[in-house]
């Protein structure tokens, strides 16, 4: 009878934990998507199955429950792994060239397409629609006939 109180007691207690954790896990989910995967293609932390993603979390985990900030913890991977481990690296001079890469590749594309025209357009002669002879020499080559002499 006596140990009745003491096991909802402890059942209390147990529920205050789960919550801290429950809390704990949804920074640390929060903070594994905003890092990346070292050995996936494009994956975050939280998205990926890799051994080495299973130990970074498992890292990441040891840093918060040490009280680390999210900011110490980025901090921490980014001095060991480089910028690449953060999924939206900052701008700087060492990763501008992975955010300018896509602007410049549509900048080159869409001017390359637009030479590509020009000289297309500059290739085009035009025929006057008076010039009969003319007319008739294209209508000809059309129809595999022999062209009629120029006069």
């Amino acid at each position: 009878m006596l140990l009745i109180p003491v096991a909802f007691a402890a059942g209390a207690t147990k529920m205050d934990a789960r919550a801290s954790d429950a809390a704990l896990d949804a920074r640390l989910k929060k903070l594994e998507t905003e890092l990346r995967c070292l050995v996936c293609q494009n994956q975050t932390l939280a998205d990926s199955n890799a051994d080495l993603a299973e130990d970074l979390r498992r890292e990441v985990r040891s840093l918060a429950v040490q009280g680390k900030t999210d900011t110490e913890i980025k901090a921490y991977l980014v001095a060991r792994y480089g910028d690449f481990v953060l999924y939206n690296p900052p701008l700087k001079g060492t990763t501008w060239l992975l955010w300018g890469a896509p602007f410049g590749l549509l900048v080159g594309g869409g001017a390359l397409w637009w030479i590509v025209l020009r000289r297309r357009a500059a290739r085009e002669l035009p025929v006057s629609a008076d010039d009969a002879d003319a007319q008739a020499r294209a209508r000809a080559i059309l129809d595999g006939a022999e062209p009629p002499a120029a006069s």
